[in-house]
């Protein structure tokens, strides 16, 4: 069963056809009357298909079930049938007909409904005019036949149009849960970006401070001599963090980068941290220094400043030895210390201790990702641990260029 919204969603169509059958059948009357000819049957005939079809038609062919629709168009076509044996110039009423048929039936019986229609109109004529001629065969054909095209051509269009209509609608719910998807994605690595921020900003710095306050506190319990200069370079640490916090804030590059080369930055890093935790820290830097981005600096120091933390509160170290190498196709820094080590397979996923520990890796691998780059620890349970991360660069005709990403 076809769905009357194939047929009955122009207005336009409907109003059409509802104007040509009220038309057919008034002119149906007249003529009758003025010929005097079943005049006063064919005006109640004409009254009762006008009934029929109001019943329906004008709701509009409000007909929403296969068996309404065939009790329909048979009640129709009997009373049409009826009229078409009162008078010849019922013939025309069977082109209205053709489009209701071929509308609300399944295709191949309404063609064939039509076909049987076309079959009555023409013996009806020819029963009337006592003869049979071409013109009385070709009209009823001709109009069947455009009618069968012009209803299923319709009709295959407005599928078209409604598969169209579907897609267009899918497009823009795919469209609209892709962006959601985005929107979402953006956040989360915002989210993990400013994660990693803080932790290699405010809370290495509130780390340092942590550690030489403990040793202002123990020298200041035990009457050794050194808790001034413990205070004061917690102070500075201090400061040191408020300033870094504000440029985190700002554009996110470590302010001990500002006006200086990577290597200087690297070597300041090392001297503060062995200055604050007794720990010997080395650089080393091998090749010819090159200008990098902002973006691979930061990366590199913020690595290096995470994994000598790493060393100061977990390896129990003596020493850590850092190694800045430039070559021609990447730039590498390893962070090595002689402490205690662990087994890297069986150290917890980011953010299951409260205390944050566990989440310096993660973010190191990270940071190393997002700059294009990878890292990879090395460690093992009484051997001590080495943390490599590598960029790739290229070179210009210099000989000097920057680290991708």
């Amino acid at each position: 069963m076809r769905p009357l919204s194939d047929f009955s969603s122009l207005t336009v169509v409907r109003g059409f056809l509802h104007s040509l059958v009220a038309v057919l059948l008034v002119l149906a009357c007249v003529r009758a009357v003025t010929t005097g000819v079943n005049g006063a049957a064919v005006v109640a005939v004409c009254a009762v298909f006008a009934a029929v079809y109001a019943a329906a038609g004008l709701r509009p062919l409000d007909v929403t079930s296969r068996r309404g629709a065939v009790t329909w168009l048979a009640a129709l076509g009997v009373v049409w049938l009826a009229l078409l044996i009162l008078t010849p110039d019922a013939i025309w009423v069977a082109f209205p007909l053709f489009v209701l048929q071929l509308s609300l039936l399944p295709a191949h019986w309404g063609v064939a409904t039509v076909a049987l229609t076309t079959a009555l109109a023409i013996g009806g004529f020819g029963w009337h005019q006592h003869a049979l001629t071409s013109g009385m065969i070709l009209g009823p054909l001709l109009g069947a036949t455009v009618s069968v095209i012009g209803v299923l051509g319709y009709q295959a269009l407005h599928r078209e149009s409604e598969r169209r209509r579907r897609l267009l609608d899918e497009l823009t719910a795919t469209r609209a849960e892709l962006a959601a998807a985005e929107r979402s994605a953006g956040v989360l690595a915002e989210r993990e970006r400013l994660a990693r921020e803080i932790h290699d900003t405010v809370a290495q710095g509130l780390s340092s401070i942590q550690l030489l306050l403990r040793a202002a506190q123990r020298s200041l319990a035990t009457g050794a001599p050194g808790a001034a200069g413990h205070i004061e370079r917690a102070r500075q640490a201090a400061a040191d963090n408020l300033a870094e916090a504000r440029r985190f804030v700002r554009d996110w590059s470590p302010p001990i980068l500002e006006g200086r080369s990577l290597p200087d930055a690297l070597d300041t890093l090392c001297a503060t941290t062995a200055d604050e935790s007794g720990l010997l820290v080395n650089l080393h830097v091998s090749g010819t220094p090159f200008p990098l981005p902002t973006t691979a600096e930061t990366t590199l120091w913020r690595v290096a400043q995470s994994a000598l933390a790493n060393v100061v509160r977990h390896a129990e170290a003596g020493t850590a030895e850092v190694t800045l190498s430039y070559m021609d196709t990447e730039v590498a820094l390893d962070v090595v210390d002689d402490g205690v080590g662990f087994d890297p397979g069986a150290q917890p996923a980011p953010g299951v201790r409260q205390d944050g520990a566990g989440y310096g890796l993660a973010a190191m691998r990270a940071r190393a990702r997002a700059a294009g780059g990878d890292l990879v620890v090395e460690s093992a349970p009484g051997r001590g641990t080495a943390v490599a991360v590598t960029l790739p660069c290229r070179g210009n005709a210099d000989g000097v260029e920057a680290v991708a990403g």
